[in-house]
């Protein structure tokens, strides 16, 4: 399966020069954890409901903290007409839940979460995803320490 063929479309961004608070209040609208971050036409960066409250809030940075001071700035995306099994395997080896979704062209359509997989798997490539992610530690832990 294509990941076009199970992924989110309707993707809101937000600019690095916006707060958090307002991408909070835009995630709240749209009940997401993540948003792109575009500056122009170039996707630069992801913000995640749990950067803003590692590294903001509970580092003391208030409602008005730009987004680029908290957003992760190395993208990792995968394409449109990826194989989904080869996405969920990437997701586990890079230790994440959601990638955006690009054109060849490298225009932002979309974003693929696991859940979205999960709810047209019938491989069990979610459930792999999932047990990858879960994995101690990896390039994206927020405070570099293990889970407890």
């Amino acid at each position: 399966m294509r990941v076009a063929e199970v992924m989110t479309r309707d993707v809101r961004l937000i600019e690095p020069n916006q707060t958090i608070r307002d991408a909070a209040r835009l995630m709240a609208e749209m009940d997401a954890g993540i948003m792109p971050v575009r500056e122009s036409d170039r996707l630069v960066g992801m913000i995640t409901d749990r950067d803003i409250a590692v590294r903001a809030v509970a580092q003391g940075r208030g409602p008005d903290t730009a987004v680029r001071e908290v957003m992760t700035d190395e993208v990792k995306y995968c394409y449109e007409d990826d194989d989904t099994n080869d996405v969920a395997r990437n997701m586990a080896d890079i230790q994440v839940r959601r990638l955006p979704v690009l054109t060849r062209e490298k225009r932002l359509v979309g974003i693929i979460s696991l859940g979205d997989m999960a709810l047209s798997d019938k491989s069990g490539r979610a459930g792999e995803a999932v047990a990858g992610i879960s994995q101690l530690g990896g390039q994206h832990s927020q405070t570099g320490g293990p889970r407890t």
